[in-house]
């Protein structure tokens, strides 16, 4: 018998045992119900509600039944099944089977994999391959993408076809084919074929451009290492998945849609930790294209709900995707046969200098107080075909969350549209390869519970904006300006477009948790990064799936099955789920309501040819701030600690005579001159010297001499 293993807390990610009991107890019903062919596409913790997580933090005694999701096919008889499972006991118990109707599950690692296999072993695809001088299959790389405006009926995967040249490890996106097939995963065959230049293909593009460390030729020569050295180990604790740094205390999750998540996200303060978060993830992702040639118009793929990030997520290299004391949480899945699959070093936790986080200096006494800002950063890096995405979740000492995602990897290809001869909705990256501009639009749903030990229930949302007085007798000199807030209390009111002129943000406030110097409710803001919305036309079917990317900011109130920005079934889906049939409620998201932040959020991407053979980091994200949550800067208690290991060079002599600080007088580098090495000479060590201090001339703001003997950098 395959046990279900007991659990740390409720929030623990289901462990191989607890997966091979569910794959068992699901093959076991589908026995008993003569169905056959089974195809697991996801085993998945069932999360506890906030009502019971929030139960359980406050009395660990009322430990939640651990539950499990399972998604299950059965083709033909019962194509798409939802399963739940009690996972509490010795075995896993399949507590109800439902099949849906009308739905696709994503596109699972195994299904893009049977897509490929399926599209080369079709003749038609062949005989095209070989019009085009193509015949050895080892060398035809087939991108598995889901189907937007789905040409025919079925579980449906388009292939944009490329050829490596003569090596495996070619760059095949410099050499796009001209014609694209869609299998149909369950027929297990090709249903549909694209020949936009029909029978007058154009030439295959043949010059290589390649970004493999061994077909690249030329390397630098002068790049000298750069070491992240922790000499008395990193600052974190992690206790299972509870991390606990700088006083924040993260729990965090990994799922196969989502990723990475964060819970019971609090920060200690006065010998308390006082709640920020309560759960944050990214939920949704649109990458429409803007081709409206055929049949570029059904790129768009919704990579959250197509593909799963977490199903998609890389294994880490230490010294590569990470530097320094670096600790790693694996990640445990499923295949389609309800197998265990593993991903080893899945999300990384590391600590990094994040520059200055304050500094004054006196310019009367030349005396300086400065801090170096350090943060935490928890991260993974999902592949999701051709892109990479970097998912980097930051913590910083003053009680800031930032959150940000690099884009990388490889830009979709795809030969001249016919009778092109450059390209009108693209970059010609190479001669006769076009790649074409696209949108990057995230969606991140953010569960906030600041000073709240209710996980939020009491909060409300306002937006504030700068805004310049009118003229009149309060405005005599015309410089005066206000921050103007607003709550936001529907649906209606709080689907917002952020304005940049303005500087807007939104402001997450506590009414019952007051400064004790404003009055004001303690709160936390939501910094949008700007960019614009969605640019397809309102009527698109584009439009219609990726609504959320419309707006920057939608704020519902908590409902346990409302999770995904799209609605829960992506794949082929026709749109009017997710935010758009919630929001047309237009309920009240005041105080009381418990109120969910989906921040929309991305990058417009006109490629550029640097962007080719593979693309350097773009960046989008967002910052979350205290406003009022703490008396002061909470970063003032950071002790003084230089950093001893860092050394001077290219000549540097750690200041010139008769105007150098921190460490020089009269002549002496770094040591000793009439007097004392960083010390005394002749004035101030570490600070003046025949009227310099910290690094002002004489003929700057200082005097001859030191005011009060001072210039050191604390």
């Amino acid at each position: 018998m395959v046990k279900a293993s007991s659990h740390g807390h409720p929030l623990d990610a289901l462990s191989a045992e607890e997966i091979k009991a569910c794959s068992k107890a699901c093959s076991y019903y589908a026995e008993q119900h003569e169905l056959d062919a089974l195809r697991f596409n996801v085993i998945s913790l069932k999360e506890p509600t906030k009502a019971e997580l929030l139960a359980y933090e406050s009395d660990k005694s009322k430990t939640p039944s651990r539950k499990a999701y399972c998604i299950v096919q059965s083709f033909p008889k019962s194509p798409v099944n939802e399963v739940h499972l009690d996972v509490s006991g010795s075995k896993a118990t399949v507590t109800s089977w439902k099949q849906v109707h009308g739905v696709e599950p994503l596109a699972s690692p195994d299904d893009c994999l049977l897509a490929e296999q399926i599209a080369k072993a079709d003749p038609k695809v062949r005989e095209q391959l070989k019009l085009r001088g193509v015949t050895d299959m080892d060398l035809v790389a087939c991108d598995p993408w889901s189907v937007h405006m789905v040409p025919c009926d079925g579980r449906l995967i388009q292939l944009w076809l490329y050829y490596r040249n003569d090596d495996p490890d070619d760059n095949h996106y410099a050499h796009p084919l001209d014609f694209i097939p869609v299998v149909d995963l369950n027929l297990k065959k090709v249903v549909h074929m694209d020949k936009p230049h029909q029978d007058k293909p154009p030439k295959m593009p043949t010059e290589n451009y390649n970004y493999h460390h061994k077909l690249v030729n030329e390397w630098r020569t002068d790049l000298k290492p750069l070491n992240v050295d922790q000499p008395e180990g990193p600052s974190f604790q992690v206790e299972g998945n509870l991390i606990k740094w700088q006083k924040w205390h993260i729990r965090t999750s990994f799922n196969y849609r989502e990723g990475l998540v964060l819970h019971n996200v609090g920060y200690e303060d006065q010998g308390s930790v006082r709640p920020v978060v309560h759960r944050a993830s990214l939920v949704e992702m649109a990458v429409p294209y803007g081709d409206p040639n055929a049949p570029f118009q059904r790129k768009c793929a919704f990579d959250v709900g197509d593909y799963g990030l977490g199903f998609c997520a890389n294994s880490l290299a230490l010294g590569c995707d990470c530097l320094g004391h670096i600790k790693y949480f694996d990640a445990v899945l499923n295949d389609s046969k309800g197998e265990v699959m593993e991903i080893p070093k899945a999300v990384c936790l590391h600590e990094e200098d994040a520059g200055v986080l304050w500094k004054h200096m006196d310019y009367r006494t030349g005396h300086a107080e400065v801090r170096r800002s350090r943060r935490l950063v928890l991260s993974f890096i999902s592949t999701v075909v051709n892109y990479e995405y970097a998912f980097y979740w930051y913590f910083y000492q003053d009680g800031t969350i930032k959150y940000e995602i690099k884009l990388t990897g490889e830009l979709s290809t795809n030969p001249l549209s016919f009778g092109e001869e450059s390209p009108e909705y693209g970059t010609l990256v190479m001669e006769g390869v076009n790649a074409q501009h696209h949108q990057h639009m995230f969606c991140a749903r953010l569960d906030m519970a600041v000073d709240d030990q209710e996980g939020g229930k009491g909060l409300y949302v306002s937006e504030v904006h700068a805004e310049a007085m009118p003229e009149g007798p309060t405005n005599p000199y015309g410089n005066g300006f206000i921050g103007v807030e607003t709550p936001l209390t529907s649906e209606a009111k709080a689907a917002q477009v952020a304005d940049g002129s303005k500087g807007t943000y939104w402001k997450v406030n506590n009414p019952t948790s007051r400064h004790p110097s404003t009055g004001k409710p303690v709160a936390f803001k939501l910094i949008p990064q700007g960019g614009p919305t969605l640019l397809a036309k309102p009527y698109s079917l584009i439009a219609k799936r990726g609504l959320f990317a419309t707006k920057h900011l939608w704020v519902t109130p908590h409902k346990e099955e409302e999770r995904y920005a799209a609605g829960d079934w992506v794949l082929q889906a026709e749109g009017g789920a997710g935010l758009e049939e919630w929001t047309k409620q237009d309920r009240s998201v005041e105080a009381g309501s418990d109120p969910i932040l989906w921040h929309c959020f991305g990058l417009t991407h006109i490629v550029r040819p640097e962007d080719f053979p593979v693309m350097p980091v773009e960046s989008a994200g967002f910052t979350l701030k205290p406003v009022g949550f703490f008396r002061g800067n909470p970063g003032i208690d950071i002790p003084y600690q230089p950093n001893a290991a860092s050394k001077l060079c290219c000549g540097s002599a750690n200041g010139q005579a008769n105007g150098q600080a921190n460490g020089q007088a009269n002549g002496q580098a770094n040591g000793q001159a009439n007097g004392q090495a960083n010390g005394q000479a002749n004035g101030q060590a570490n600070g003046q010297a025949n009227g310099q201090a910290n690094g002002h001339s004489a003929n700057g703001s200082s005097v001859n001499g030191h005011a009060n003997g001072h210039g050191d950098s604390h």
